[in-house]
């Protein structure tokens, strides 16, 4: 199921007046002279500024992410929570000369990663400190490296949609014609990954949905059991169950056993497909899973969701949509970065709805979470 339309020549609608609109705000806004006129005038300066700032914030992009790349790479938020410190004081610690210890302290400090303190030091600034209280965002970070390798040439990227990337390799199941053949170690560091971010995604969603109506979760996808872990902290009574490769399924034994779950949970191991989903769960999740598959794969596995549930069983889908709010993540991030990864891509809650409904779920329900740009999530009855 595609979220696009294919219009014939003759069924192309004719312009709205907005488009007539926004045609005439175009040739305004690229017009250098208008564009000078609007840098001077008191009533259209400020705005005209703004502007100006956002469009080079989009071409420095790329400089500000190697940035904050760096100070992840040198654990410079950790030497900062420590206290403030001098240039001089940072530089042994960073294995970095005075000159580019000052030059990374001064692009920290213009991107609020780090802030000037008295007596020539420098501490934490807001976004360094929010960053040093969250391991799966810095974990990211620190995975970019691949994905900054193969957008060298995006134009490329765009042309070659299913070539070799650094971003396949590593989602190898994404891209494998047999994912459940995947070794231990070729599922290691994706899966640490996933589990080191999930703890803010498991929030949003527990936040938003009450697990406690439920009797048995069965989590799809589910990695090492991190979204287990939390729902089953939420839910006492909550028997679980997971699905995942049998390599992934593997640290998932392990995670939860050091977590006392084991007596709670039942372990499987396969791929949705090529194996059914085993039976039990009343409610079933997909978490950060339908957006990394194209639409074929995601129609297999809702059907393959569907068929495991019992009448009346609840679906929970939770991942970026596409589409307002959360248009810079979902649309224009996890848009280019699934075009690197070789697989899926960002839908809207109606084009979800929509494929939920061809796989017989009734009553999707878009429910609010507090960070939409991290995760929405919609529920659908079977």
């Amino acid at each position: 199921m595609s979220a696009s339309v294919t219009l014939k020549s003759d069924d192309i609608p004719a312009p709205a007046w907005s488009d007539r609109f926004f045609a005439w705000r175009d040739r305004l806004l690229s017009d250098p002279g208008f564009q000078r006129w609007a840098t001077l005038f008191p009533l259209t300066r400020f705005v005209a500024r703004r502007r100006a700032r956002a469009l080079f914030d989009l071409s420095a992009g790329f400089v500000y992410s190697q940035i904050l790349a760096s100070c992840v790479q040198l654990d410079l938020f950790t030497h900062l929570q420590r206290g403030p410190q001098t240039p001089a004081q940072l530089a042994g610690k960073l294995g970095l000369d005075l000159e580019a210890t000052e030059r990374l302290l001064r692009g920290a400090i213009a991107l609020r990663l780090a802030q000037q303190r008295s007596g020539g030091r420098v501490g934490l600034g807001t976004l360094g400190a929010a960053l040093q209280g969250n391991e799966g965002v810095k974990a990211l970070i620190a995975h970019h490296r691949l994905l900054y390798t193969d957008l060298a040439d995006p134009v490329a990227l765009l042309r070659t949609r299913g070539g070799a990337t650094r971003l396949g390799d590593y989602w190898g199941y994404a891209t494998q014609a047999a994912p459940a053949g995947l070794g231990a170690q070729e599922v290691a560091s994706y899966s640490a990954l996933m589990a080191a971010s999930n703890a803010m995604i498991s929030d949003q969603v527990l936040n938003a949905y009450d697990m406690r109506r439920h009797r048995v979760l069965l989590d799809v996808g589910g990695g090492e059991g991190a979204f287990l872990q939390a729902a089953a902290g939420r839910a006492p009574h909550l028997q679980l169950m997971l699905f995942d490769l049998p390599q992934v399924v593997a640290r998932a034994q392990a995670r939860l056993g050091a977590a006392g779950l084991a007596a709670r949970a039942a372990l499987h191991g396969g791929s949705f497909l090529t194996d059914a989903l085993p039976q039990g769960a009343d409610v079933i999740s997909l978490v950060r899973v339908v957006h990394d598959h194209d639409d074929d794969a995601v129609m297999k596995l809702l059907r393959a969701v569907r068929a495991a549930l019992p009448p009346g069983g609840t679906l929970l889908l939770a991942e970026p949509m596409s589409g307002g709010a959360a248009a810079p993540i979902a649309d224009a991030y996890f848009g280019f970065y699934l075009l690197a990864m070789g697989s899926g891509r960002a839908r809207t809650p109606e084009t979800l709805a929509g494929m939920l409904i061809q796989a017989g779920f009734a009553k999707p329900r878009l429910y609010r979470t507090a960070a939409p740009m991290l995760t929405r999530l919609m529920v659908a009855q079977g």
